[in-house]
C-alpha cells in the first residue's frame, strides 16, 4: 500500500526550491505574458486585482499600470521584496503581502479579477488552489492565468527534470493547469466560461550552454536539481537539457530561440 502524499512536506521542498537562486532574474525577462494577461482580461482603471504566487511581480505590475488597486501575493517573501523594488522605481502604488495560495487571507469575492502568471500552477493541492482563486474573486470577476503546456518547452524541461530528479510518488505535473480539459475539472462549478488560447513566449540566450548556465544560477527548480546530483548525474542532467534546448532552437547555431507554448486563460466568475 502507498504512502499518501504528504503535501505540506511537498509544498515546504517547492518553498525552499523557488527560495534559493534568484528567480527574478529570469521573472523580468517573462514581462511580456504579464502584459499580454492584463489585456486579455482586459483591466479596467481602479478595479481591485490579486496577482496570486506572485513572483517578483510581472502581472502585479502590467495590473498597476492600467490603474488597478492591486494586492500581490507570494508565500516566497523574497520574490516579494524583488516586486516591491520593482512598483518602487515605477511610483506604482501596490499592497504586497506573504500569502499561500492554497490559504488566501481575503474575504470571498473581494477582488474585480484574480491573476496569476507562471505561479499558482505550481502549487501543490491543485484544486484547492482553483478553489481559492474561484472564492476571492467576485460574482462577475474574472480570473486570468498563463500556465505552461505539458507539450510546450518549459513543460518538456521539468519532465527532464523529473526523469533526474524524481518527484515525490503521487505530486501532481503542474502542467495540468497548461491543459483545458484539466482546467475544467479543477475549477468544476465554481466558474463560468473558461476562454483558453495558446500563445508562445520566447526564450532567448547565446547558446543552450548559456541558459543552462542562468537557470542552474538563478532558477530555483533547476538550481536545486544540480545540487541534488553527484557530478556524474549533473553532467546527465546538462547534457539532456542541452539536447532539448538544441532540438528546440529556431535561431540556427549562432543564437538560441526557444518558444515556449503557454495557456492564456480568461475565466468568468459566475
Amino acid at each position: 500500500m502507498s504512502t499518501p502524499l504528504d503535501l505540506n512536506a511537498l509544498k515546504a521542498r517547492q518553498q525552499t526550491a523557488w527560495a534559493s537562486g534568484d528567480y527574478a532574474v529570469i521573472g523580468t525577462t517573462l514581462q511580456l505574458v504579464g502584459e499580454r494577461l492584463a489585456e486579455a482580461c482586459d483591466l479596467r482603471w481602479d478595479e481591485k486585482v490579486l496577482d496570486v504566487a506572485a513572483g517578483n511581480g510581472n502581472a502585479t505590475l502590467a495590473a498597476a499600470r492600467r490603474g488597478c488597486q492591486v494586492t500581490s501575493t507570494d508565500y516566497v517573501p523574497e520574490l516579494l521584496k524583488r516586486g516591491e523594488e520593482r512598483a518602487r522605481a515605477e511610483h506604482l502604488s501596490v499592497v504586497f503581502q506573504t500569502a499561500d495560495a492554497e490559504a488566501l487571507p481575503f474575504a470571498d469575492g473581494a477582488f474585480d479579477a484574480v491573476i496569476s502568471t507562471f505561479g499558482v500552477m505550481f502549487a501543490p493541492d491543485q484544486a484547492q488552489a482553483a478553489r481559492e482563486l474561484a472564492r476571492v474573486c467576485r460574482s462577475g470577476g474574472r480570473i486570468g492565468l498563463a500556465n505552461w503546456t505539458p507539450q510546450g518547452f518549459i513543460g518538456q524541461m521539468f519532465k527532464t527534470l523529473g526523469r533526474h530528479v524524481p518527484p515525490p510518488a503521487g505530486a501532481l505535473p503542474p502542467s495540468r493547469w497548461g491543459d483545458e480539459e484539466q482546467l475544467q475539472q479543477l475549477f468544476g462549478d465554481n466558474v463560468g466560461v473558461i476562454n483558453a488560447s495558446r500563445q508562445h513566449f520566447n526564450f532567448r540566450y547565446r547558446s543552450a550552454a548559456h541558459f543552462i548556465d542562468v537557470f542552474r544560477t538563478w532558477y530555483g527548480p533547476v538550481h536545486k536539481a544540480f545540487a541534488s546530483l553527484q557530478s556524474d548525474a549533473a553532467y546527465a542532467l546538462e547534457r539532456d537539457l542541452s539536447q532539448l534546448l538544441n532540438d528546440n532552437n529556431v535561431a540556427g547555431a549562432s543564437s538560441l530561440v526557444v518558444p515556449s507554448e503557454y495557456l492564456e486563460v480568461v475565466i468568468s466568475r459566475r
